[in-house]
């Protein structure tokens, strides 16, 4: 019966979310230890259930995509680049289209949509998301050789493009082969933060959709 009761209790916030999510949005807080995949896991299981599927459809790893998206937006559903501004006070337009978990551009997040024809997915789902951060690993692996477990290299493609990156244009940005590196370096915490606990994160359950 408490198990009934829960079920219902977490269709009906699902439901209100439907409901009222345009309006206000129902996308949770960011979690309370970002950098500890295990605590980010036990507060969200259905982030772990979205990061497992993307890693057995597109074979980029859970700490890959967990890395890149605690770089791009801190866990953060309505992410946006900050304005830039004129004269150091008045806000202007924004740097790029970004938006969103993943901070998928509008062009690329276009062609996601195309090919893999989720016309409603939102760059504020935490589901395609990763969905999203996988399909580019693997584009990224079948285009450019690179390795769906290199967070290094995939980072620096992931932010600079496909072409940018055969053309090397991080090269001529010191400041991003850095942040690709502490990318690399958080992936491989998550990576040995889920050897201690993946197994005992909660399985997924019927009355979760």
């Amino acid at each position: 019966m408490e198990m009934y009761n829960f079920a219902l209790r977490h269709r009906f916030f699902i439901i209100l979310c439907l409901f009222t999510g345009l309006l206000s949005g129902c996308a949770p807080a960011p979690p309370r230890q970002p950098r500890n995949i295990c605590s980010v896991f036990r507060q969200y299981p259905r982030w772990y259930y979205a990061a497992k599927h993307s890693q057995q459809r597109w074979g980029v790893p859970i700490r890959v995509q967990m890395a890149i998206i605690h770089q791009e937006s801190r866990y953060e559903a309505y992410a946006k680049p900050p304005r830039r501004k004129i004269l150091w006070v008045i806000p202007w337009a924004r740097p790029t289209s970004a938006e969103g978990y993943a901070q998928a551009v509008d062009g690329t997040w276009r062609l996601y949509l195309q090919e893999t024809r989720r016309s409603r997915a939102s760059r504020a789902s935490f589901s395609a998301a990763t969905d999203f951060i996988g399909w580019f690993g693997y584009r990224a692996h079948r285009r450019l050789g690179i390795s769906r477990s290199d967070a290094y290299s995939l980072y620096l493609a992931y932010h600079e493009g496909i072409n940018g990156f055969k053309q090397q244009t991080y090269r001529r940005k010191p400041w991003l082969m850095p942040v690709a590196r502490q990318v690399s370096g958080l992936a491989s915490t998550y990576h040995w933060q889920l050897l201690r606990c993946e197994k005992q994160l909660p399985r997924r359950r019927w009355w979760f959709f």
